[in-house]
């Protein structure tokens, strides 16, 4: 996704708050890579939109807080078989 990077921050982080996105799905969805993705919610963002930064700063906490949950539950289901 190309364009004005402070309008993608904006973008970004209304997908992740609306979606309760992680920064790899934001990345999926937009086109672009994570390490962009990270950089607009985590430094544009700050400046351009506080309130929408703040929102997604709690998503992406509790999105680094759940993550050892989904790996588990990832691995439990590559190495499940049924029976």
């Amino acid at each position: 996704m190309k364009g004005d990077p402070e309008q993608r921050a904006l973008l970004l982080g209304e997908y992740i708050v609306e979606h309760g996105a992680t920064v790899r799905a934001a990345a999926r969805a937009f086109g672009c890579s994570k390490s962009t993705v990270h950089k607009d919610v985590s430094v544009r963002l700050r400046t351009v939109g506080p309130e929408l930064f703040r929102q997604v700063q709690m998503v992406l906490a509790r999105n680094k807080a759940e993550r050892h949950l989904r790996g588990g539950a990832a691995t439990r289901e590559k190495y499940h078989k049924p029976r």
